[in-house]
Parts: C-alpha cells; sequence; structure tokens
C-alpha cells in the first residue's frame, strides 16, 4: 500500500531532523569551514546523495539551523508574551532559557561562537548578523516586559537582566555537571520579576 502525503512528509522531516543535528555535531566538532558533506553523511548514516536532495551545500544547512534558532527564539517570547502578568512572563524566559543551555550546553555554544564571528568571514558572519539582528528584536518586546512591570529605566533593567541571563547560560555550558541550575533560576526570578524587586 503506498504511504500517504502525511507518512511522505514526516519521513522527509525525520530525515532532515537527522541530518540536520548531524551537521551541527559536525560543526560542532570540526568547525564549519573544516567540515564537509561527507562527514555530515557519515554521522547521519545517510548517503551523500540524500543530504544533497534536501540541501544544495552546508552553507543551506547552516542556514536552516540559524533559521531555526530564530524561530525557537521568537516561539519562546511568544508564549511569554502570553502570560498574564509581565512577572510570569519574564520568569517562563529565565525557565526556557536555564532549561535550554541544560539540555543542550554544545548547542548553545556553538550559536554563541557563531553570534560572535569577525565580519572578515564572509560566510558566518551573514548567519551571526541574522542571530544578532532576532536576538535585538527580542531584546526590544522583553524592554516592554520590563517597562509593563514598572521599572524606572525598563531599557537598562532589561539589559542587566540579559546580562546575568547571558552569563549565567555561558557558565552553564562551560560546568554542565556542577552548576546549580535550580537555585540560579530562583535567583535570577527573585532578583529581576517581580514588583518589589523591580523598583
Amino acid at each position: 500500500m503506498p504511504r500517504t502525503r502525511e507518512e511522505n512528509d514526516r519521513i522527509r522531516q525525520a530525515a532532515k531532523e537527522n541530518i540536520r543535528t548531524s551537521a551541527m555535531e559536525v560543526f560542532i566538532e570540526r568547525g564549519y569551514h573544516n567540515a564537509s558533506i561527507d562527514d555530515v553523511a557519515m554521522r547521519a548514516g545517510v548517503s551523500k546523495g540524500l543530504i544533497y536532495n534536501y540541501y544544495k551545500g552546508k552553507e543551506e544547512l547552516l542556514a536552516e539551523m540559524v533559521n531555526y534558532r530564530i524561530d525557537e527564539i521568537g516561539r519562546v517570547m511568544l508564549t511569554a508574551s502570553s502570560l498574564a502578568s509581565p512577572s510570569e512572563q519574564l520568569g517562563y524566559i529565565v525557565e526556557g532559557a536555564l532549561d535550554s543551555v541544560r539540555q543542550h550546553p554544545r548547542i548553545y555554544r556553538f550559536y554563541l561562537h557563531l553570534q560572535t564571528q569577525p565580519e572578515e568571514d564572509e560566510v558566518l558572519s551573514k548567519y551571526s548578523q541574522m542571530l544578532n539582528e532576532a536576538m535585538a528584536r527580542q531584546f526590544e518586546v522583553q524592554c516592554e516586559m520590563f517597562a509593563n512591570l514598572g521599572v524606572e529605566d525598563a531599557r537598562l533593567k532589561s539589559l542587566y537582566f540579559s546580562s546575568t541571563l547571558h552569563g549565567a547560560m555561558l557558565m552553564m555550558s562551560t560546568y554542565p555537571d556542577h552548576y546549580p541550575v535550580e537555585e540560579m533560576k530562583g535567583q535570577i526570578i527573585r532578583q529581576f520579576c517581580s514588583n518589589r524587586e523591580a523598583h
């Protein structure tokens, strides 16, 4: 019995997910420029032909990873924005960010490294800029949350919040086995996500 369109779509999406995950692992281990489609195919357990059936090459793979990351950040902020109060919204961001790094510390470091690429690297700097622009858009949403919380200088408080959160995320990704995640969540939430602490 032939497969339905839905089954074909599921198979296609599963294959692309496998290739994308494998490419991420190879890019982390070897660096983007030193990685090859052969490396990705070997890691994914598929033929090069199948990869080229979905992607023109490794830059298109990187582009899909970056767009997936941008969509992921957007979904987190959209869900946070739908919550009733700014305290809940900011708390959701803290929980989501730290849980994500706890589950995938190497992936966080990959995107952080990508965000800091020099402009001279024409390929990587293009995707670095895309990520940074997406982060800047979400920062504006976050500033509104702090404004709604009633802080005097919402933009400065939002920047301090982001600096604290990203510092924690970097420490977590560097020392994943020894970082007190839950304690740090509580500390950040107490400091930033209540009206009492906001003023």
